[in-house]
């Protein structure tokens, strides 16, 4: 709302600090959601699952950007190494019940963009999540993951319902956008249940844009 700009800063009128942290939260830009980042470090010695760390939830713009500016960029991770940002409350893991019957949007990467187009295409995707980009569809989205791979990254936006075609089709065409892919690139969606089955490099694609 409006009178957030004008509120005080925290420590410069004075006035917020006087009265406490309850002044502050109205600086505060609420998302729709809440959201969970997970981290996930490749050791075969350990079980799938003990490999992938809660990190942080947030709910705020400001708590997203800080948490962001804190975590190290997706391009420094090591290889095997995977972020996930999903609505809390959902794993990021196929078998969630929340997935289980979904399937992603894959956008595969040449090693080289690494170093020039993965940081700045999975922030994008972070935002169209956290800011609700696909509409009244964005309830079908359940999180984001991203694969750091030494044959090639991948980033994948995951949704609920793979049947649901006309959700599935609306989130692949403004992702795809927000990107600022060209429209000679294809990308695919590919249902969880299939992935399972197969090796990723060959389950089919359900759709593409």
């Amino acid at each position: 709302g409006k009178e957030t700009l004008s509120s005080p800063r925290l420590g410069l009128g004075g006035k917020a600090q006087a009265e406490g942290p309850t002044e502050v939260k109205p600086k505060l830009h609420p998302l729709q959601n809440r959201w969970a980042l997970w981290f996930f470090k490749n050791d075969r010695s350990r079980a799938w699952q003990d490999n992938l760390h809660l990190v942080t939830k947030f709910d705020t713009v400001e708590d997203f950007w800080a948490m962001y500016s804190h975590i190290q960029l997706a391009s420094k991770l090591s290889s095997g190494c995977d972020y996930a940002l999903f609505k809390d409350g959902i794993e990021p893991m196929w078998e969630d019940s929340r997935n289980k019957r979904g399937g992603r949007w894959l956008i595969s990467l040449a090693k080289q963009q690494r170093h020039s187009e993965l940081d700045r295409l999975w922030l994008e995707t972070l935002l169209c999540l956290i800011g609700e980009s696909f509409g009244e569809h964005s309830k079908e989205v359940c999180g984001a993951v991203i694969n750091i791979r030494t044959k090639g990254d991948k980033i994948a936006v995951w949704t609920r319902e793979a049947e649901n075609q006309s959700s599935v089709l609306h989130i692949g065409r403004i992702y795809k956008e927000r990107l600022g892919l060209s429209t000679k690139t294809i990308i695919g969606y590919q249902a969880h249940t299939d992935t399972a089955t197969k090796s990723n490099s060959l389950a089919k694609n359900k759709f593409v844009v």
